[in-house]
């Protein structure tokens, strides 16, 4: 393929595939293991890409109209933790000459959705209310259906439609003729009554029964709400502390925010293991070396973040409510980094705001505030820069490097949380001085059960050759047998 089309993909995208496993592993699994369909949906989707310049695509190449109507977009997750990708279906009118725009547009989104968060599926939700034949459009229809079939592999977990007009039956008969048996499986169709089945009220907006109070603008650009989470970089006390420890004023936590990111600079840098007494009782003695062997590893270019996707919080039954994040520095300089959350009334992170020594590893505490409990919709998002050698670590220089610092040149990496309800769980909680082994995900299971059946492909073929070579060593004998006797009955005639 690459030989006889080089020229119809874009170079980037031939540099990824041969960078990103995962990548990979997504186009595998969406065609079932198998490496000619793989490789057709590879071929057909770089070309798309390369034809819509999908890895230039930015807001400045849009029309600004599109983003303001607000027609689509990502905003809040399901019931299982993923991202909701909003079509607001009567804010779209048929016009010919706005439709390659409106493509570039959904392919915009997609893109940005999949590099900001390494290609995560999505949840599709197609608000129909008040919507009628005029905002039927079958061809744009189609072209979202085959992002997720054939251009973006892996990436849809359902396709949740609410309140579906009756005139519009008719239309989705056609629709569902692009949909393959397991896309159509993925349809949900809705209305007020059955919609959180999906969808949690706190994500649906008043007319779909929620509580939600989001009102689209633009710009900027609608994104994940992360903000400073509770006490940051103080110290974690115990429950029945926590009510004083809010009340200290701003210059009392800025100078604890200080010495606290100093003090664990320098625990780094001696190779200090053990924790201070003052806070013994509230965390627990982790030596990075052994986290690192229990967790998995997100390997950027400035940090390396164990664990790589998720924290595993215990249920409100479990009571576990910590969790601990690796920090390693990778790079020849110093490394400032932030620690934000969507739920910052929840969670308390120390140290939130601080820095990295180069080659050194820093332990993140993040622990659940009184009373709460951790969500699947919880995300926290680490950012990072590399520092001058002359800037200085403490809360000034930070607050200002951070102030400074280019978006380009700041890494983000994002986590979600896994809440465990069983009363052992396998998480990555903090209890006990011990980490526990994660627990699968779905995502996991899925793989290995497409090894299995791959594997079971494998030895019904190698049985079925069997076969055949067993029934053809047969007919060989038999031939063989057949022609040694009409050998020695030529033999016999004549003799006689």
């Amino acid at each position: 393929y690459f030989l006889d089309k080089s020229d119809k993909y874009d170079s980037r995208d031939v540099e990824r595939l041969q960078q990103d496993d995962k990548w990979v592993e997504n186009y595998l699994i969406w065609r079932h293991d198998v490496v000619d369909d793989t490789l057709k949906m590879i071929d057909e989707s770089f070309q798309w890409r390369k034809e819509y310049t999908v890895n230039d695509l930015s807001e400045s190449v849009l029309p600004k109209w599109l983003f303001e109507i607000g027609a689509l977009f990502l905003h809040g997750y399901d019931k299982e933790g993923y991202k909701l990708f909003w079509f607001k279906v009567k804010h779209h009118t048929r016009d010919p000459k706005q439709q390659l725009d409106k493509k570039k547009l959904v392919a915009f989104w997609l893109e940005h959705y999949a590099k900001r968060d390494h290609g995560k599926p999505l949840t599709v939700v197609f608000d129909m209310a008040e919507t009628g034949i005029s905002h039927i459009d079958l061809d744009f229809v189609r072209f979202i259906v085959n992002c997720f079939t054939d251009y973006y592999p892996n990436f849809l977990t359902k396709i949740v439609i609410f309140e579906m007009p009756w005139i519009m039956n008719a239309a989705f008969k056609i629709v569902k003729g692009w949909l393959g048996p397991e896309a159509i499986s993925m349809l949900k169709f809705t209305n007020k009554n059955d919609v959180q089945e999906y969808i949690s009220g706190e994500y649906l907006p008043p007319h779909m029964g929620g509580t939600d109070s989001f009102k689209y603008s633009y710009p900027p650009l609608v994104d994940d709400d992360f903000q400073t989470p509770l006490c940051e970089n103080g110290p974690i006390t115990s429950e029945d502390e926590h009510e004083s420890k809010e009340e200290i004023d701003a210059d009392t936590k800025e100078t604890g925010e200080l010495n606290e990111a100093q003090n664990l600079n320098q625990k780094k840098m001696n190779s200090i293991e053990q924790i201070s007494k003052s806070e013994e009782t509230d965390k627990t003695e982790v030596k990075p070396k052994n986290a690192k062997k229990a967790l998995t590893t997100f390997k950027g270019p400035l940090l390396h973040i164990s664990p790589a996707e998720e924290l595993y919080f215990g249920s409100k039954e479990t009571g576990e409510k910590k969790c601990l994040i690796v920090l390693t520095n990778v790079t020849k300089n110093v490394v400032a980094f932030k620690v934000r959350t969507t739920a910052p009334e929840k969670y308390r992170v120390k140290p939130s705001n601080s820095s990295c020594e180069p080659g050194t590893s820093l332990d993140i505490i993040v622990s659940l505030h009184g009373g709460f409990a951790a969500s699947l919709q919880d995300r926290f998002l680490i950012m990072a820069a590399e520092m001058d050698q002359s800037s200085g670590a403490g809360v000034p220089e930070l607050t200002q490097f951070w102030k400074e610092v280019p978006r380009t040149k700041v890494m983000e990496h994002r986590l979600r949380c896994h809440v465990i309800e069983s009363s052992k769980p396998s998480s990555l909680t903090l209890k006990d001085n011990a980490f526990n082994i994660p627990a699968k995900t779905n995502e996991d299971l899925h793989i290995q059960l497409t090894h299995l059946l791959q594997i079971n492909k494998r030895l019904e073929e190698q049985m079925n050759r069997c076969l055949w070579f067993q029934q053809l060593s047969v007919v060989l004998s038999l031939l063989s047998v057949t022609v040694a006797a009409f050998c020695f009955y030529l033999a016999y005639a004549q003799r006689s």
